[in-house]
């Protein structure tokens, strides 16, 4: 880690809780995103989707009143299929039409775009279209869709298994077959949608005047849709420019290249008109951003006190009908294998993981690919292997945990944990919630009926991971060095330039910081530029909790490189030697005096004979890169700790508290990060206890509007407390660590413990994920049976 300057104003740089700079426009309701923004002679774009998941395209009728205004995929000549590709060994490709072309793969698969002056003529205009369709068997269960004999989604595959991802590590089955303890449980998480609070859109429009495509669309990665589209349309990627302004939410739907925004920039092209699509409600929740569907079966070996001896898994992933650009549909399975072991020291292990290609939506990167899963199905097995030792579960994570004497660590799959302390995060939270009083609580019992019930959960998170991590598996994006432009103007203010793009995260904000904790300039002084492919360097952008760490090292490089340029016109001003003069609160300071940055830029730009003979041509306007020490990522991690009331009859839970000790290094903004991990842990608690995207066995959508997909609200997020361990990485400029994705990981591992220690003595143990009252309840009323069918076999005998 390199140490900060001395160039900060106290209370404003890194590690303040400097109030959001975006906030002045969003809060007022002046924030402009793609749903604000028309353009003259615009047109409204309208998708008529499949109905059915799985048939044959027959033939398409149009009338001939639409020619010109309703597009099929034979329209689209010369536009090449999405194609999202890996080089891992046995991957299996398939290109996604941005048109259906052949077969529908899923309902709500786009077949005919529309135009019209407004969306809602362009969506009248869908009905008179008749499309025949021949229906094929669909496969809506990925467990079966990976079975010989099950319906083919791609005819030329042999079987539905995209790839199989595998690892055996020191595993001895002869040997671990006679370990004391011995459990063997099967977890399933439900598909979810991601359901930012601005759906997708975009508007494509030629700008006659620049020969050049111009895409103003809501995404998280400006250059790599920019690169996936020249690919599509056949053109030179300097033909396009790609534009994000404010964007409303992502968590990963919006970090890919949409077959939408394939079909309008086409269509902008051969009409030379502005086309313009917002994804609704029900396009999100059928046709587009589904997430996080597994199933494990697993077991795990371990000794009489609890200490893990080895552990096993076999893993299914339901990765949709195609592989999303850039990521692929083998994102979640692939890093299955790699997380499973989350921040256990694993002396033995070995996994297996099917990302299976089924009739629904491709799967998508959502908000701590696969940890959340993979958390959730080891988290629960830890508390399995407890009440099967008759431990505490809270021992039992505390004797497996990496502890800071053996960092850095390698875990079993390589993951190189930087620097941390994961018992000590546990113990905070064991103190924090209380836990011998609610122990005492348990015994006690509750007036009411209701049964409490404490569970755990500790969690282990890669980002920002870089070169080393991504090029072995081929996909079109592999992130390298982080740039940054940064500019002193004529009047003495900063212009920083990143590639990422901020779509929550706070960017402008907390890259100010940066300058300021390097240059000493106000936040207020600075303005970041983000979201343009024409206006800031190139990046794969925000996305894997990366901005912090790599726009974060850019921004302090780019702002360092430059305080040297302005520290030499400064110390000429100055009369003083070069070496005599430092940078403090955006002045150089020397022996015998100072002068502002807006002396120096008035210099530059305005009185350039003042100016030193030697001068550095190149001025106060540059580029810089960075690159961490080590790229395979930070390690940040964190223990939650939850206290539920469960309702038997009902089924219903509340969350009575809430406890959060986490470690994202040094946090360039405490008030930021809090903000992240509030929200995340909404979502978590949505992924434990409502949502869930159900299909039924024709592969159709059972929730199409939010009446049916249950979202948690205020009245839902309990008193959430945070506490703060902060161990510098040693390998990133300010030692802070990625944490974005970290709040959403360990909520539904966490309450699921917590609903089943509440259980327990009923015999109930749930399993799979969302734990709703209906689950809980035919948990409950099973268990009920069994032991009524147990306690009569015992009477029968005797």
């Amino acid at each position: 880690m390199q140490e900060s300057s001395h160039g900060a104003r106290e209370g404003r740089g890194v590690g303040a809780s400097v109030r959001r700079k975006e906030d002045a426009r969003l809060l007022a309701g002046r924030g402009r995103f793609v749903g604000d923004m028309r353009f003259p002679g615009q047109l409204e774009a309208a998708f008529l989707r499949a109905p059915l998941a799985h048939a044959r395209i027959r033939a398409i009728h149009i009338p001939a009143h639409l020619k010109g205004r309703a597009f099929t995929h034979a329209d689209m000549v010369g536009v090449k299929d999405i194609l999202a590709k890996t080089g891992l060994p046995g991957f299996r490709v398939s290109t996604q039409p941005s048109l259906a072309s052949g077969k529908v793969r899923f309902a709500g698969e786009p077949v005919v775009m529309v135009l019209a002056e407004t969306r809602a003529e362009a969506e009248d205009l869908c009905e008179e279209i008749r499309v025949d369709y021949e229906e094929l068997p669909a496969n809506h269960d990925m467990l079966r869709a990976a079975q010989p004999g099950a319906a083919l989604v791609h005819d030329e595959w042999p079987d539905n298994v995209f790839l199989v991802s595998q690892t055996d590590k020191f595993f001895d089955a002869e040997k671990l077959a006679s370990a004391p303890v011995k459990v063997t449980r099967e977890v399933r998480t439900s598909r979810q949608c991601m359901s930012p609070l601005e759906g997708k859109g975009c508007i494509a429009v030629f700008e006659r005047y620049l020969e050049q495509l111009t895409l103003w669309t809501a995404t998280q990665m400006p250059h790599i849709v920019r690169s996936g589209l020249a690919e599509c349309l056949g053109l030179d990627t300097r033909k396009i420019r790609v534009v994000a302004p404010d964007v409303g939410g992502g968590f990963g739907w919006k970090g890919l290249l949409q077959p939408e925004e394939v079909c309008c920039a086409w269509a902008a092209l051969k009409l030379d008109r502005p086309v313009k699509w917002l994804e609704d409600r029900r396009e999100h929740l059928i046709a587009a951003a589904n997430c996080r569907e597994h199933h494990y079966v697993m077991t795990a070996y371990a000794d009489t006190d609890g200490t893990l001896l080895g552990f096993e898994a076999v893993a299914h992933v339901d990765a949709g009908a195609y592989s999303v650009y850039p990521f692929s549909a083998c994102l979640e399975g692939a890093q299955v294998v790699s997380n499973l072991p989350g921040p256990y020291n694993l002396p033995a292990y070995r996994c297996r993981t099917y990302s299976v290609c089924s009739n629904k939506p491709p799967i998508v990167p959502y908000r701590g690919v696969a940890r959340t899963g993979v958390c959730t199905a080891m988290e629960l097995m830890i508390d399995a292997v407890a009440r099967e030792a008759g431990l505490d579960p809270y021992d039992v994570r505390m004797r497996n945990l990496v502890r800071p004497d053996q960092m850095p660590f390698t875990s079993i799959t390589g993951k190189d944990f930087d620097m941390g302390d994961y018992p000590e995060s546990l113990r905070r939270a064991r103190e924090m919630i209380g836990h011998d009083a609610v122990r005492a609580r348990q015994l006690a019992g509750e007036k009411d009926g209701r049964k409490i019930g404490l569970g755990y959960a500790t969690y282990c998170e890669q980002g920002a991971h870089g070169t080393s991590v991504y090029h072995g598996w081929g996909i079109p994006m592999v992130p390298g060095i982080e740039s940054c432009g940064a500019r002193l103007t004529p009047d003495g203010t900063l212009e920083v330039r990143i590639g990422a793009q901020s779509h929550g995260q706070s960017m402008e904000t907390t890259m100010a910081q940066v300058a300021c904790e390097v240059l000493g300039i106000d936040p207020e002084q600075v303005n970041v530029v983000h979201g343009d492919t024409a206006l800031t360097p190139y990046s794969t952008g925000t996305w894997g909790s990366r901005s912090a760490v790599m726009s974060g090292g850019a921004v302090a490089s780019a702002c360092e490189r430059l305080g040297e340029r302005i520290k030499r016109i400064g110390a000429h001003l100055l009369q003083a030697p070069e070496d005599a003069v430092a940078i403090r609160d955006a002045q150089v300071v020397g022996p015998h005096g100072s002068v502002s940055f807006a002396e120096v830029a008035k210099t530059w730009y305005l009185a350039p004979q003042n100016l030193p003979a030697d001068i550095h041509p190149d001025g106060l306007d540059l580029v810089a890169g960075y690159k961490p020490t080590v790229d395979t990522g930070t390690f940040s991690y964190a223990s939650h700790a939850a206290v539920v009331a469960v309702e038997p009859e009902t089924g219903e839970v509340e969350i009575l508290d809430y406890v959060i000790v986490e470690d994202g290094g040094v946090l360039l903004n405490p008030m930021v990060v809090d903000g992240q991990i509030y929200g995340g842990t909404a979502q978590g608690i949505g992924t434990a206890l409502y949502e869930e995207m159900t299909y039924d066995e024709h592969g159709q959508p059972l929730a199409s509007t939010l009446a049916d997909y249950l979202l948690p609200g205020a009245g839902e997020m309990p008193n959430v407390r945070i506490d703060h361990i902060q161990t510098p990485s040693p390998n990133t400029r300010f030692g802070q660590k990625g944490i974005g994705e970290g709040g959403a990981i360990a909520p539904p591992a966490a309450l699921g413990n917590a609903i089943n220690d509440a259980l327990k003595g009923m015999g109930v143990e749930l399993s799979m994920s969302p734990m709703t009252p209906r689950r809980v309840r035919q948990a409950v009323t099973q268990a009920q049976v069994t032991q009524a069918k147990a306690t009569q076999a015992g009477e029968a005998v005797s």
